[in-house]
């Protein structure tokens, strides 16, 4: 019985045998771990592996709360942001095509 009321203490009535901050090391290795696969079963969820290819080019269109809207372009490692105003120009030019607005939102651009 002498042995199981004894307490984890280092030889000598010194300091304990365990450090107790030990763990955080670990913890702190875990959410790094974590906080990857999220980042990563983000970039899954929303198809933008494409993002992490260095030879992939993609566009998007994104659209913030106050209604600015910014086109993403990215070509091999290259990422380019543009600002879309609605300030009307005026010059020569060529018709491309046109561009339809979907009931759901979407933009089709319909080359001529």
């Amino acid at each position: 019985m002498r042995l199981l009321s004894q307490r984890r203490h280092a030889p000598f009535g010194g300091e304990p045998l365990e450090d107790p901050i030990a763990g955080v090391a670990n913890l702190f290795d875990a959410s790094i771990v974590f906080i990857v696969s999220m980042m990563i079963a983000l970039f899954m969820a929303y198809n933008m592996m494409d993002l992490l290819d260095p030879t992939s080019e993609v566009t998007m269109m994104k659209k913030n709360a106050s209604g600015d809207m910014e086109i993403i372009t990215k070509k091999g490692k290259e990422i380019k942001v543009s600002k879309v105003t609605d300030q009307k120009l005026s010059g020569k030019g060529q018709r491309l095509g046109t561009a339809y607005k979907l009931p759901d939102g979407r933009v089709v651009y319909v080359p001529e």
